[in-house]
């Protein structure tokens, strides 16, 4: 005779509010999440990376995106890379606020390296979500 057996599932704690507000810091402001934690390694490499290469895709002429109809395609093309630019978090917006980096230019976009610009704000902003993801995690007690 097989005994069946019940799975049972691992009960899941919901996470304090402390991380959700390391979570927030963290996508603010690059590398502030890992410093609330006292992360400092962390901190300085995920985070640096980050802001390296976010100014590094300004550098290059690279072109962020925002919902406005003016850069050629539709809005819905726009959203995927402007939800990746929105990564930056404080850094997306204030160059939004100072109108940085999301102007028209055909100087910019004759640049040899606009596309590689634009490749470089992307990955600022999907390498912040996951140094946030992993503030939170770290916050939460799931990893140290």
């Amino acid at each position: 005779m097989v005994k069946a057996e019940r799975l049972q599932a691992d009960v899941i704690e919901p996470a304090p509010a402390s991380a959700w507000l390391v979570a927030i810091s963290a996508w603010f402001i690059p590398g502030s999440g890992h410093l609330i934690l006292r992360k400092w390694g962390r901190a300085a490499l995920m985070g640096g990376v980050v802001w390296l290469c976010f100014f590094l895709g300004m550098a290059m002429g690279g072109h962020m995106f925002d919902l406005s109809t003016g850069q050629g395609s539709s809005v819905w093309l726009q959203v995927p890379p402007m939800i990746a630019n929105l990564g930056s978090g404080a850094l997306y917006i204030v160059s939004w606020l100072l109108g940085i980096g999301f102007a028209d230019d055909p100087q910019q976009a004759a640049r040899a390296t606009y596309e590689y610009g634009n490749t470089f704000l992307l990955i600022a902003g999907l390498l912040n979500y996951l140094t946030m993801l992993d503030a939170f995690d770290i916050a939460a007690g799931r990893h140290s």
